[in-house]
């Protein structure tokens, strides 16, 4: 690194530290008339333009304060008007500004030709693009995120599904939070968490299942893990698959064999039945009783109380016991605290729920122990997920960015929903395909599929703000084939140099954060807005524009489905006296707001479901706002902190007390799912006798594109290793730093051990990272996944450790020969 730079890098993460050191002060803001934090204002030179924004990395949403100086980002810090964050951050949060200005950004776009990535214009790029979908619209796809703005993904969907007639498009939210997506939609009949952060202000009991928000959502575990210094008593207990930063704070730590919270659920079920401490008037005012079909499926078919009575008979603390490895004596105590409605429990979870092949089953089963026990609709009791990028829950959820959706919640194979939405497009009957499309796993098991065979029929794809060459699990069976065929063309969209670009066809250079204007939607349903700040560099430009150029060039061509049916362009733009903005051209592009003009059409779409949101400038003036946003009689948009319940929920008839206005029996209820615990596809054996789960770390976000460019993040963390239990290590002759071979039957990958670091694995188990591109244990991992939600299962594998030879290096590793997998469920 230049002197220079080093000396602007050390100046930003200076200021930044200078502007963070404030008390949190208690804090209820929910809309304000400024941008500016005064309090970050008052030791800013004049030099300094300081602005809102959400931060850029995962999905609590915290709000930080932009300071810009010469068109550059020289510092950030935590805004104390920020409901969700109150002026705190996390160590990402604090070096984000430093993400912008890694030495490698991409600047150009580039074409590979023979084999090389060759710079090319805009123009060109463009019509690359729009060859591809004109020789083929149906085998085009498009593989978004959820780290796509609101306007992004709403374009994107827009052109494919209004525009192309084509449903090929799902993000990498479908790696992360599609089970919660089903089981929301499953137990209360529409999507996303019914509770909010203000739970963990009041909670009497956290209970975490399988998550570490200590490293993966710090400043919400802030929130109720320092209640403790300001002398409340808040009892934390972490069921989880290995020790980690979270268990050091835990009253109690439960230790479950992976897979088996199913049982875990049942048993405490089992208990409140058995021994009646269940909530006889809540389940029976607001709840039914579901059972799965032969075929697992969203609506499964009805039961009865008596039915589910039967199921959990079978669930007694011993026989959990038997099969979780928790002690009988603390599903007894987590049957007593749901047993008390005393007191106020809360539910958090993650991937550790989500990345699993019954994913839609545990999450409907934890909803359950909810409504079961009563713990549900007040403040500090009830169940809320999390997720992990800044706006999986708005844009991949909400725009409706899955195969099989369309904006505000409504469903692609249903015809009033297809009907409502081509009425709002304005597009002709019948121009919405009916069939979902292809869901990740299968939109890349095409791509690498050879033309002509069977289920081949994706031919392109166009990859935005994600990195699936590292976070797609099993590479060798999803991304590395349709990298030897060349028929198959890739398109990335990115920022950095990553997995994915090195192999990629066409790559195009994108703006990040303020470097444009967006919108994101984090976990507790708050939306929230930002004006870009600072220009890009080079020819880098906004995802947003990319998607609208494309279209237009599609128009030009008299694609027919770019027109809607009056004849006009999908994305026609027009000032207020009616002349056109040619906003196709970069050069326009901000001649308006787009991302303005893109959500007021959208939000049209998010009272289907009673996902109301406000206009546009509301969100300019607040620090974001939860869904539904409703306008009361004296014209003031106020947001809803608990759905479903009456006095919050502007929706829930007088009188109600609870309503669960969507519900899947039409009848105002919620579900009580019954599900019985299933073995995992991969269990260890003789030959691959540990277990293999993967993660994040506290310094890096995702695959590492962003956090791996920002100096002291990657000084913290330099590189991935594998966490070893001491005495597997003493076993088998390994000692701290010792080069490893991970292995499963589908890859290897060798990397350092790490003994008694910061995670700790029971013998038989081992954790690995992923963030790190130069040591990718997604070779190792499977792609079996949940058959509703379509989400893989990153957390669990059967693998095999032995130490590296003499001379090995750490990387990608040949694997051995090795037998056919045992039975489903198999144990040594």
């Amino acid at each position: 690194m230049e002197r220079r730079e080093a000396l602007k890098l050390a100046a930003l993460t200076a200021a930044t530290a200078a502007a963070s050191r404030r008390s949190l002060a208690q804090v209820n803001p929910t809309q304000t008339a400024t941008a500016i934090d005064p309090s970050v204002a008052r030791r800013a030179g004049e030099d300094v333009r300081w602005d809102k924004a959400p931060c850029r990395f995962c999905g609590t949403g915290c709000h930080v304060q932009v300071g810009v100086r010469n068109g550059r980002v020289v510092a950030v810090a935590g805004d104390q008007l920020a409901a969700v964050n109150k002026g705190l951050l996390c160590v990402k949060g604090y070096h984000v500004g430093l993400a912008l200005y890694g030495s490698d950004r991409l600047t150009t776009p580039m074409l590979k030709r023979d084999g090389w990535h060759v710079p090319i214009s805009w123009d060109e790029a463009i019509r690359v693009i729009a060859d591809k979908i004109q020789a083929n619209p149906s085998q085009f796809a498009i593989y978004g995120s959820g780290q796509w703005t609101i306007p992004e993904g709403y374009a994107a969907n827009k052109l494919m599904k209004a525009g192309l007639s084509n449903n090929n498009i799902d993000p990498n939210a479908r790696l992360c939070m599609a089970s919660a997506v089903t089981g929301f939609t499953s137990t209360y009949g529409v999507d996303e968490p019914a509770s909010c952060y203000d739970d963990l202000d009041a909670a009497d009991v956290i209970i975490l299942w399988g998550n570490n928000p200590a490293e993966m959502h710090p400043v919400l575990f802030s929130r109720f893990i320092d209640r403790r210094s300001r002398g409340e008593r808040v009892e934390l207990i972490d069921i989880g698959t290995r020790r980690t930063r979270t268990t050091q704070f835990a009253t109690d730590y439960l230790e479950f064999e992976p897979h088996t919270d199913l049982a875990i659920a049942n048993g405490i079920m089992h208990l409140l039945v058995r021994e009646g401490t269940y909530d006889r008037d809540f389940v029976r005012q607001f709840c039914n009783v579901r059972k799965d079909t032969a075929q697992p499926s969203l609506n499964g078919e009805a039961a009865t109380f008596d039915d589910l009575r039967r199921h959990l008979e079978r669930y007694t603390p011993e026989h959990v016991q038997s099969l979780s490895g928790v002690p009988a004596d603390k599903i007894r105590m987590l049957a007593r605290l749901f047993g008390d409605r005393s007191k106020k429990i809360t539910s958090l979870w993650c991937m550790g729920m989500n990345q699993h092949t019954q994913g839609t089953a545990i999450n409907r089963l934890v909803h359950g122990v909810h409504l079961l026990s009563g713990h549900w609709g007040k403040v500090g009791d009830g169940p809320q997920s999390l997720t992990g990028q800044p706006s999986a829950c708005g844009t991949a959820r909400e725009v409706g960015t899955l195969a099989h959706l369309l904006p505000g919640g409504l469903l692609v194979a249903n015809p009033e929903h297809r009907r409502e939405a081509e009425e709002l497009w304005n597009v002709p009957p019948g121009r919405i395909n009916a069939t979902p499309g292809a869901h990740t796993v299968e939109m890349w098991k095409r791509f690498c599929t050879p033309t002509g065979q069977p289920n081949s029929n994706i031919s392109t794809i166009w990859v935005m703000v994600t990195n699936p060459g590292q976070s797609l699990p099993n590479l060798d069976r999803l991304f590395e084939p349709s990298r030897t065929m060349a028929d198959k063309f890739l398109i990335v969209s990115d920022v950095y140099p990553t997995a994915t670009t090195r192999r990629a066809d066409l790559i195009l250079p994108s703006a990040m954060w303020v470097e444009k204007n967006g919108m994101v939607g984090n976990s507790e349903r708050r939306t929230q807005q930002w004006f870009k700040m600072v220009a890009p560099p080079g020819q880098a430009r906004d995802d947003a524009w990319q998607l609208i150029a494309v279209a237009r060039e599609l128009f030009n061509r008299n694609v027919p489905g770019m027109r809607d049916k009056d004849g006009k362009w999908l994305f026609e733009t027009r000032r207020p006296d009616g002349t056109e903005v040619p906003i196709w051209d970069f050069a326009h592009y901000y001649d308006v707001n787009v991302d303005e003009r893109l959500f007021e059409e959208y939000r049209r779409f998010s009272r289907f479901k009673h996902k109301d949101l406000a206009p546009y400038r509301e969100y300019v003036r607040a620090r974001g706002l939860r869904w539904p946003v409703v306008r009361g009689d004296d014209g003031v948009w106020r947001e809803t902190r608990y759905r479903f319940v009456e006095g919050e929920d502007r929706y829930v008839a007088r009188g109600k007390r609870i309503q669960f206005y969507h519900s899947v029996t039409r009848d105002d209820r919620a579900l009580l799912w019954i599900h019985d615990y299933a073995p995992p596809p991969e269990s260890p054996d003789s030959e691959y006798p540990f277990w293999l789960c993967t993660g994040r770390v506290l310094e890096h976000w995702h695959s590492g594109s962003m956090t791996m460019r920002v100096p002291q993040l990657r000084r913290a963390m330099p590189q991935a290793y594998v966490e070893v239990h001491r005495d597997d290590a003493t076993r088998l002759g390994i000692a701290n730093g010792d080069l490893v071979i991970v292995e499963s039957r589908r890859g290897a990958i060798t990397l350092p051990a790490w003994i008694d670091g910061r995670g700790s694995p029971p013998a038989g188990s081992v954790f690995v990272p992923w963030f790190d591109e130069r040591l990718l244990i997604n070779f190792v991992t499977l792609d079996a996944h949940d058959p509703i939600s379509k989400q893989p299962d990153y957390k669990k594998c059967a693998v095999r450790l032995r130490k590296a030879p003499p001379g090995a290096v750490a990387g990608r590793t040949p694997i051995q020969p090795s037998a056919p997998a045992p039975a489903r469920g198999a144990r040594p």
